[in-house]
């Protein structure tokens, strides 16, 4: 299988590309910083760009690239004083450079992300440091113009460890005119050398109004409350994509009712949410359901902990169900332990090829045991 027939590592499922994502909402903030630093003159060559996974990390990457390749020129003084400095990001998207950079042709860009592995049928599951060595030439043969270059890692967290070590070098002594965009959703499994070479940028959670925006310009029209849906989600775009497209509101709707019957449980719905997750070619939505449980369990933990609810119910009667099953914050740390617990052997059972039936019902049972039942 050619390069070119794998799926993209950086697209997340059902969401446009972000090179191809015109907009950014919700992260403003970031968006001044990094044009502050480029207007006084401040411009870092390396910037590790973090937050949680799916809030627009990549998006604002193409962003920077697009408004860096298409904006050459120094910032200097001229006969009649500096330009204004800019106001945003954004570029044309009929620019050269943006045509250029959604089809992956701009001569100024390296894209450093996972490749294929030994064998071509497939993406690697790290970065590996051939694909890091690519660069070399990339600087090689781009220096002749003098034009600016930028290279987008991402994600900087699935580096390994020769990988990483490259990379480092190359941040150590950058060629000039040079920007290297690092994405990252952990920045704490970076090497300390690799985060200390770059400036931060962080990017935070999207409310329900930008949420809203975001997936409409991603053509992805959810059903049910939009607020729900972002608080289920986090703040992530990438996320509430993944929830909307295969029914999650539902499927957290139908778990929270579960959860109402305990501390007795009604045993004939959770034999009916057992057989969902064990249905043949429906891996996508189980894998889904034990992120929501996963969800449940923190939000529990949290309520217990700080003696409120959540002020956004992910679905009808959540808050007090939550408020009942964690009044205090002794069951916080009840819940929190299961919480660790139940990550711990669902992770586990998927990866032996439990059945996914049997590991639900599993979880419930213990969640029935620490709700007194």
């Amino acid at each position: 299988m050619s390069e070119a027939a794998l799926p993209e590592p950086d697209r997340a499922e059902g969401a446009p590309h972000p090179r191809e994502t015109v907009r950014l909402f919700g992260q403003g903030a970031a968006e001044a910083e990094f044009l502050d630093a480029y207007a006084t003159g401040r411009l870092h060559h390396g910037w590790l760009l973090t937050g949680a996974q799916g809030i627009g990390k990549a998006t604002l990457v193409w962003r920077i690239a697009r408004f860096l390749l298409a904006n050459q020129a120094a910032v200097e003084d001229g006969l009649f004083g500096a330009p204004p400095p800019p106001a945003s990001l954004d570029v044309d998207p009929e620019h050269p450079i943006a045509r250029r950079l959604r089809a992956l042709s701009e001569p100024g860009l390296f894209l450093l992300r996972r490749g294929p592995n030994d064998k071509g049928d497939r993406l690697a599951q790290e970065i590996r440091v051939v694909e890091v060595r690519k660069l070399a030439n990339f600087f090689a043969l781009s220096s002749a113009d003098g034009g600016r270059r930028v290279v987008i890692v991402d994600a900087a967290d699935e580096l390994n460890t020769q990988a990483a070590n490259a990379l480092l070098k190359m941040l150590e002594e950058p060629p000039a005119r040079t920007v290297m965009l690092l994405v990252a959703h952990q920045p704490s499994r970076l090497l300390p050398t690799i985060r200390s070479r770059c400036r931060m940028l962080r990017l935070g959670p999207l409310g329900a109004p930008d949420m809203a925006r975001a997936l409409e310009q991603a053509g992805i029209h959810p059903e049910g409350d939009p607020a729900a849906l972002a608080a289920l989600a986090g703040g992530s775009v990438g996320a509430a994509v993944r929830i909307a497209s295969l029914g999650g509101l539902a499927l957290y709707a139908d778990w929270v009712a579960l959860m109402e019957s305990l501390p007795r449980l009604d045993r004939a719905r959770a034999l009916r949410l057992a057989e969902t997750a064990a249905m043949r070619g429906a891996e996508a939505r189980r894998d889904l359901m034990f992120t929501l449980i996963d969800l449940f369990l923190a939000r529990l933990a949290r309520t217990g902990a700080t003696g409120v609810p959540p002020t956004i119910e992910a679905a009808k009667g959540e808050a007090a169900l939550l408020a009942r099953l964690a009044p205090d914050p002794h069951r916080a740390q009840a819940w929190a332990a299961l919480s660790e617990e139940v990550g711990a052997r669902v992770r586990h059972g998927l990866s032996v090829n439990l059945d996914p039936a049997a590991l639900l019902l599993d979880t419930v049972f213990r969640i029935k045991e620490t709700a007194g039942g």
